[in-house]
């Protein structure tokens, strides 16, 4: 069998994947030779099928014991759609959800599907108890709340699924609860194995020093909505979507409400198929996005904290992260709605407006998830900072962009040596600025006929402005967000009149 593809709808399937099989009988010798009471935390990446395999664990399981299985889940959709696969498996099973008080009608079922604070309510409230529960499955094992209830299954044996074996509470590290950590194939594996469709990723730089970092370590929604829905930023994404995602089913991830409704109008406003949604859309509203998204070739979909779990679309063909994160577990979440496979389509494209991959990591690069599972600590200690990302990241102009200047065969321009030159020759530091503005403008006059093309081309350069001011600016030292802004406006402005003196010598040499 497959795994669920998109919200109720399920492919069906006859033969596990050799992968799975494997994985499968791993467990199960841990499950069946290692002392009582085991945890042990089994990981697989996004695409993989991890619903599949613990489906096929527990009717496996209830074949061969006398006892209960429960499955935990941290959102009802997962409740839902692991019973659904769960039944699939020919698993007769119940959901507890916040209908069910009490279970009067156990005996007649040996697995139940519930989500962790609906259970943990219940127990509460000693209204509920399940017995005989020899096996608990825990979908989504990085959370935490699901910790809250391993006393209520002191006897039974504890597996963890999860894509990412790294706790989302860096003060309670996963190998204070789990004996043991089997590692499945890589995302790299399985792209090779046909399994996940292989990705093409695009980075874009994005000054990140103004975002701040909330109790939770990852970065505030308030500091991501002022980054990302100011002007330049829009229009960024804009630009990043035509040349590389444009008429291509996308998903685009954000932080923040405001930001996404923002997207949502700068789209429109470009005559693109778009619509938005978070998880204050009501429910029949939200069923009819998601059914239009499914049906719909070049849609759009503006979304925040909703479609990282719980949702499979394997048709949707562009990824933008149009956020930043410090969470390894949701890039890869983000990441994953893109990476299923289908026999027309192998590959798929990611746009990353948060510097992320240059954090993480490409997304099919290897990860040792062992020495994270053992050593959280220091994984997160290594992680490139912001500040150093921006140090280090060095723009290059696209190959489709370069073509547009194909009259040009000397791009170099080194904006430290430059600096060194007039910090040497005690000239003014705005001088780099001047002389990155004339060899901006020679480039657009070099590879135009007249000067509304030329001026058409200093628009194309966007990027590398800037990332050319945002050097400058950290060659300076402390500057402010402010005067980076206005510097590159005056830049652009400075180089349109530049292009027009160069193009009036060009016409009257």
């Amino acid at each position: 069998m497959s795994e669920l593809l998109h919200n109720d709808e399920f492919e069906v399937r006859k033969e596990l994947y050799d992968y799975q099989i494997r994985d499968i009988n791993a467990i199960f010798e841990r499950l069946d030779h290692a002392p009582a009471p085991y945890h042990l935390l089994y990981q697989l990446p996004t695409g993989g099928g991890k619903t599949v395999i613990f489906s096929e664990i527990t009717r496996r399981y209830l074949e061969k014991h006398q006892k209960k299985v429960v499955v935990l889940t941290h959102r009802i959709e997962l409740c839902k759609q692991t019973s659904k696969m769960l039944t699939h498996f020919q698993v007769k099973n119940k959901v507890i959800n916040s209908t069910i008080k009490e279970l009067p009608d156990q005996d007649e079922y040996a697995c139940f599907v519930a989500m962790v604070e609906t259970l943990k309510n219940r127990l509460n409230d000693k209204k509920l108890a399940i017995q005989d529960v020899g096996l608990v499955i825990v979908d989504e094992a990085h959370f935490n709340s699901f910790r809250k209830l391993f006393s209520a299954f002191k006897e039974a044996f504890i597996l963890g699924v999860t894509a990412t074996p790294l706790s989302s509470n860096i003060k309670l590290p996963m190998y204070q609860n789990y004996n043991e950590l089997i590692v499945g194939d890589t995302i790299q594996e399985l792209i090779d194995q046909g399994y996940l469709a292989k990705a093409t990723t695009y980075s874009y730089n994005v000054g990140l020093t103004s975002l701040k970092v909330g109790i939770n370590g990852d970065y505030t929604v308030k500091s991501s909505d002022e980054l990302y829905s100011n002007l330049m930023m829009q229009e960024k994404l804009l630009h990043a979507y035509m040349e590389k995602s444009f008429g291509k089913k996308t998903l685009i991830f954000n932080n923040g409400i405001h930001t996404s409704l923002y997207v949502y109008d700068t789209f429109k406003k470009a005559g693109l198929n778009i619509r938005h949604l978070d998880n204050t859309t009501p429910n029949d509203e939200r069923k009819s996005i998601l059914k239009w998204f499914k049906k719909t070739p070049d849609a759009i979909l503006t979304s925040v904290s909703i479609l990282t779990t719980g949702f499979d679309e394997p048709t949707v063909e562009s990824i933008i992260l149009n956020r930043a994160t410090k969470s390894i577990t949701l890039y890869f979440q983000m990441i994953g709605r893109g990476s299923r496979r289908l026999p027309h389509k192998t590959e798929f494209t990611i746009i990353d407006l948060g510097n992320n991959a240059l954090r993480f990591g490409l997304w099919n690069a290897p990860v040792d998830w062992q020495q994270i599972f053992k050593s959280p600590e220091f994984y997160l200690a290594s992680l490139r900072d912001d500040a150093e990302i921006e140090r280090n990241f060095t723009y290059e102009m696209p190959p489709e962009l370069r073509k547009k200047f194909a009259k040009t065969t000397d791009f170099s321009f080194d904006l430290h040596e430059e600096f060194k030159k007039t910090v040497k020759n005690n000239l003014k530091a705005k001088t780099v600025i001047d002389l990155s503005i004339q060899q901006h403008a020679r480039l657009c006059v070099e590879n135009a006929d007249d000067a509304i093309q030329a001026k058409f081309l200093a628009k194309e350069l966007h990027d590398d402005i800037e990332y050319r001011v945002r050097q400058y600016c950290v060659l300076l030292g402390n500057t402010t967000k402010n005067y980076r802004l206005w510097l590159i406006e005056d830049y652009k402005e400075k180089l349109v009149l530049e292009i027009a003196r160069k193009m009036r010598l060009k016409l009257f040499s």
